[in-house]
C-alpha cells in the first residue's frame, strides 16, 4: 500500500493509506479522473451547474501546467469531460494563473478569479464564455492597495456586481472587494486588520454569502483568537466582528474557519478546520444571527482512528434541512469523507469515506463544497482518481 502525505493549514502533517473495501457503502459514482493529457489536475473548488452541465476549475494541469476551467457533462459516461481555458497561455502569465476557487454563473458567462498571475502577479478576476472558451480578464490585482492573491469565488446577488475576498492586500491582511461585470471597475470595501492586533480578522479565504442585504463570511486568522465569522454592510463598508473562534480553553469552539458559511433561517451554519472538544481536528458550529452566539455542533474526531472524520475545509449544503458537508482527511480509510449532520440534534453520520479502493481510485482528499442536483450530490477531490493520488477526481453520489 501507498501514502499520501500533505501539509495542513495548520502546519502539521496528515498521510492517507489507501486500503481495500471493508464495508458497504451508498453508490458512489466516478465521473471524471484528472491527469489524462492536458485537462487539469486537483481541482480545489466546488462545481457550478448550468442547464444539465457541470462547470469547474483545476489549480494545476492543463497545457500550460498553470491550471484549467473545465465542462463535464454527467449524463455521458465516457469523454465526458472538455478543458474550455487552460491558463497562463499569454506572455507572464497576464491571463492569470492557478485558479483555487469555484466559478459562478452569470448573464451567459462564467466569472472567476485565479490566485496568481496577471499583469502584477498577484491574481485576476476572470470571465470565460462556456460557449467559445474565451477568457477575458476583468482585473488585475497588486496595483496599489486593491487586494492580492484571491483564494474564493465569487458572489452575484444581483446585475453585474460581483463580490469577493483577497487573502491578502489592502492594508496587507486581506479585502472584500466588489466589481463591475460589465466594466471592470473594482473597489475596496473593506481592509482586514485596521484594528489593532487584527480585531477585525485577517486573511479572508472564504467565499461570501448574501443575507438580508449584508455580506458574511469568515477569515482565517485574527479576531481575538483564531479567526472571525463577520459581516459587512456593501454599502456603507461597515465590517462587525460576530464571533472570534478559539475564545474558550483549548480552542473547544472551534480554530480556523476558512470554508463558507450557510444560512437556514437566519441562523449561519460553517465548519472550522481545527479546534473542537475532541483533538482539534475540527468542528461544524452554528452562529445564531439575533444573539450572535456560537454553538458548536460536532467536533470531529470523535470516534477510534478518526473513522468520522477529520479536518473540514469545505462549507456545508444544506437539503431540506439536513446539513452535508466533506472532511479532507478521516473515515474509514484516511482519504476524507462525505457527511450528514442533523442541526437540530447534531447527529453526524457518514455517507462515503473516500480511498474505499486501492490506491483511492475512487477520489480522495474532498476540500469542495458539494453540489446538490435533483437530489444527486456532485462534487471533487483534490486527490486520487485513476490516474494517480495527487491528481483529483469529479464524483457522483445518488442517493445519499
Amino acid at each position: 500500500m501507498k501514502s499520501i502525505c500533505t501539509v495542513l493549514i495548520a502546519g502539521a502533517m496528515a498521510c492517507a493509506i489507501s486500503a481495500p473495501a471493508m464495508a458497504a457503502q451508498p453508490a458512489e459514482l466516478l465521473l471524471h479522473s484528472f491527469g489524462s493529457d492536458v485537462d487539469g489536475v486537483q481541482p480545489h473548488s466546488s462545481l457550478v451547474e448550468v442547464n444539465g452541465i457541470l462547470y469547474g476549475t483545476t489549480t494545476e494541469g492543463g497545457t500550460h501546467s498553470s491550471g484549467s476551467v473545465f465542462t463535464l457533462n454527467p449524463a455521458l459516461k465516457k469523454k465526458n469531460e472538455t478543458v474550455l481555458y487552460s491558463f497562463c497561455s499569454k506572455a507572464k502569465c497576464a491571463d492569470g494563473k492557478l485558479p483555487d476557487a469555484s466559478l459562478v454563473a452569470v448573464n451567459g458567462l462564467l466569472y472567476g478569479t485565479t490566485h496568481r498571475g496577471g499583469k502584477y502577479g498577484k491574481g485576476t478576476v476572470f470571465s470565460i464564455d462556456p460557449t467559445t472558451g474565451a477568457e477575458k480578464v476583468l482585473h488585475t490585482f497588486g496595483n496599489g492597495a486593491d487586494g492580492a492573491y484571491p483564494v474564493a469565488g465569487l458572489l452575484n446577488t444581483s446585475g453585474t456586481t460581483l463580490y469577493g475576498t483577497t487573502q491578502l492586500g489592502g492594508t496587507g491582511s486581506g479585502t472584500v472587494f466588489e466589481i463591475d461585470a460589465g466594466t471592470g471597475a473594482e473597489t475596496v470595501l473593506y481592509s482586514f486588520c485596521g484594528q489593532q492586533n487584527c480585531t477585525d480578522g485577517k486573511y479572508p479565504v472564504a467565499s461570501l454569502i448574501a443575507v438580508n442585504g449584508l455580506l458574511y463570511g469568515t477569515t482565517k486568522l485574527g479576531g481575538k483568537g483564531l479567526g472571525t465569522a463577520f459581516s459587512l454592510d456593501p454599502s456603507s463598508g461597515v465590517e462587525t466582528v460576530l464571533y472570534s473562534f478559539c475564545s474558550q480553553s483549548k480552542c473547544a469552539d472551534g480554530a480556523y474557519p476558512v470554508a463558507d458559511l450557510v444560512d437556514v433561517n437566519g441562523t449561519l451554519y460553517g465548519t472550522t478546520y481545527g479546534g473542537g472538544a475532541k483533538k482539534s481536528y475540527g468542528t461544524v458550529f452554528s452562529l445564531n444571527l439575533s444573539s450572535g452566539t456560537e454553538q458548536v455542533l460536532y467536533s470531529f474526531c470523535a470516534q477510534q482512528n478518526c473513522t468520522d472524520g477529520e479536518y473540514p475545509v469545505a462549507g456545508l449544503l444544506n437539503v431540506n434541512g439536513t446539513l452535508f458537508g466533506t472532511t479532507s482527511y478521516g473515515g474509514l480509510y484516511n482519504g476524507g469523507e462525505v457527511f450528514t449532520l442533523d442541526p437540530g440534534t447534531g447527529t453526524m453520520a457518514t455517507v462515503y469515506s473516500f480511498c474505499t479502493n486501492l490506491f483511492c481510485t475512487d477520489g480522495g482528499f474532498p476540500e469542495a463544497d458539494l453540489l446538490d442536483v435533483s437530489g444527486t450530490l456532485y462534487g471533487t477531490t483534490l486527490g486520487g482518481g485513476l490516474n494517480g493520488y495527487d491528481m483529483g477526481a469529479v464524483f457522483a453520489i445518488t442517493n445519499p
